[in-house]
């Protein structure tokens, strides 16, 4: 029952001086942190987390899915990122679709295997470790703590269980039965339960000892081409085999002396910047009509971040009456885990990982151990729109993972303030801002931030109208004065509900978020972090 998740105790943020890490499961957490220990840095144990977390959490993540990063290098404050993200099988293009019967009206269903992209975690997992790792650790090493927590086994964590169940169906669907290696004798593991994953565990080795080939090509990259095909879907080995991560320059924006920096499109980090350009002024409904594929489109990005369009944007809003006629996008639902870290180099990492729609597709390859993706359901077949389906392309990404630095000047290299993020669909930009201003605005602590009930505007297709959903803890005087001015609220929103709120980390240097404390006071360099209550995990530091 959603009143079994109750908010009645309050945790202190975790305060240290050498590397902290937070994540949504605490054995990942745990793995992370001694990835730092033995000498990795924040890049290594960021992909430590992510294998972990797979293990831990498949409902929501693993090596059938997506993931971004953003990396911050103390050495010399240059931030680089990675899209991690996989595009369409070539030979599925929009007449392909329309010949099978397929429309703008009536696509395949969300876990069809034509929704299935290629997996970008794990090309993205190795190209994080060789581009941004300490390089004293081997692939094989960074992966060595998930290995063995697929091959021992866990008890399965509350909120998890809760998700594992809810999505169970995808992996029973006719004909799916591979799904049951997800499974304990074809149910989900209740919360306590001991779940072994030796497949995954496997695949995990596979990828340690030999990196990307072992998973796009080879026996992996079978057993992914089969099972797509024989549902009907049409990826090839060379889909697989010619998959590449992308090293991305991250957007940034400046607010009241910090700048946020989120990857670029086709993720929707851009939504986030908006916002917050936006907010300056004194919410925002353009990002959905920018955000493709930039190899397939042209995004005028500096005129969006240009904070004269956002200045523009803010004369629409009222405060007094919701506004009329503004246009929906797709909505859809999504599972994702974020995680960051920071090491004791000043080197942070900022991941998120996700196969979208819980265990994606519900397509387990054979003796694999994991779930693949159904990434290609936020497609549009409208022919004219920026993320129209197309053969080779990369689809309207949700997941994003932030960086917060000073508002750097040119003559100096931005110092880093936090790696932050929130996960959940299109509460992730929504998310981002509001425990952002949490810090900034209103002297929150991490923990605190992450504490705080939020706020998740969406549209509903079946009403067709906006919908503010407001968190159980949000006053109700809050909810009626909405309603005064012509919003549809839902209140209180609790319990597991409280999942469309999304699950966040957050890792400060230094405690510039409190008001009470001099510039000039402040300790050198003290680690603050929280992580969320709406999840099963924590933050963790030495």
């Amino acid at each position: 029952m959603d009143t079994d998740l109750t908010f009645s105790s309050r945790r202190s943020p975790v305060v240290c001086l050498h590397g902290c890490v937070a994540s949504s499961q605490s054995l990942a957490s745990n793995i992370g942190l001694d990835t730092l220990k033995r000498g990795g840095n924040a890049a290594d144990a960021a992909v430590a987390i992510a294998a972990a977390l797979a293990v831990t959490e498949p409902c929501s993540t693993g090596p059938g899915g997506d993931a971004f990063c953003l990396f911050y290098n103390g050495n010399t404050g240059e931030i680089k990122g990675i899209n991690g993200s996989g595009r369409l099988p070539r030979a599925q293009t929009l007449d392909f679709l329309e010949g099978r019967g397929y429309s703008a009206e009536a696509p395949p269903s969300p876990s069809d295997a034509l929704n299935v992209t290629v997996p970008g975690a794990p090309a993205c997992w190795c190209d994080t470790v060789e581009l941004f790792g300490s390089h004293k650790l081997s692939l094989q090493e960074v992966l060595s703590g998930a290995v063995e927590l697929a091959e021992v086994g866990f008890p399965v964590a509350e909120v998890t269980a809760h998700h594992w169940a809810h999505w169970v169906e995808v992996l029973r669907d006719a004909g799916k039965q591979l799904g049951r290696d997800l499974l304990i004798d074809g149910h989900a593991p209740k919360r306590g339960q001991v779940f072994r994953n030796p497949a995954l565990a496997r695949t995990l080795k596979e990828l340690g000892e030999h990196g990307k080939p072992a998973f796009y090509q080879g026996r992996v990259a079978q057993a992914v081409v089969d099972v797509i095909n024989q549902h009907g879907g049409v990826m090839t080995l060379d889909d697989l085999s010619g998959h590449n991560s992308e090293v991305v320059t991250p957007l940034s924006t400046e607010y009241k002396g910090v700048r946020l920096w989120e990857p670029p499109p086709n993720s929707q980090g851009l939504a986030a910047l908006l916002l917050l350009n936006i907010l300056e002024n004194f919410p925002l409904k353009d990002a959905l009509r920018y955000l493709g594929d930039p190899d397939h489109v042209t995004i005028p990005l500096q005129t969006l971040l240009d904070k004269s369009y956002s200045h523009q944007r803010a004369q629409h809003i009222s405060m007094d009456r919701t506004m009329e006629g503004v246009e929906p996008g797709l909505m859809t639902g999504s599972d994702t885990v974020y995680f960051c870290v920071i090491d004791s180099q000043g080197n942070a990492c900022s991941f998120v990982n996700s196969t979208y729609m819980g265990f994606g597709s519900g397509l387990v390859p054979k003796d694999c151990g994991f779930s693949l993706q159904n990434r290609g359901a936020s497609f549009s077949l409208h022919r004219n729109h920026v993320n129209c389906v197309a053969g080779g392309k990369r689809p309207y990404h949700t997941i994003i993972p932030a960086l917060l630095t000073d508002s750097d000047s040119k003559s100096q290299k931005p110092q880093l303030l936090a790696a932050l993020g929130v996960m959940g669909a299109f509460m992730q930009p929504q998310g981002h801002i509001q425990v952002l201003l949490n810090m900034l605005e209103f002297g929150m602590n991490p923990q605190q931030a992450l504490d705080a009930p939020r706020v998740f505007v969406q549209y509903d297709h079946k009403a067709d109208e906006w919908l503010v959903n407001l968190e159980e803890g949000i006053d109700q005087e809050v909810a009626e004065a909405l309603r005064r001015r012509g919003h549809k609220v839902n209140w209180p929103v609790t319990g597991h509900k409280r999942s469309r709120f999304g699950r966040g980390q957050i890792i400060t240097v230094g405690d510039w978020w409190n008001p009470s404390v001099n510039q000039a006071d402040r300790p050198a360099r003290v680690l603050w972090a929280g992580s969320d209550p709406r999840a099963d995990g924590c933050a963790q530091g030495y």
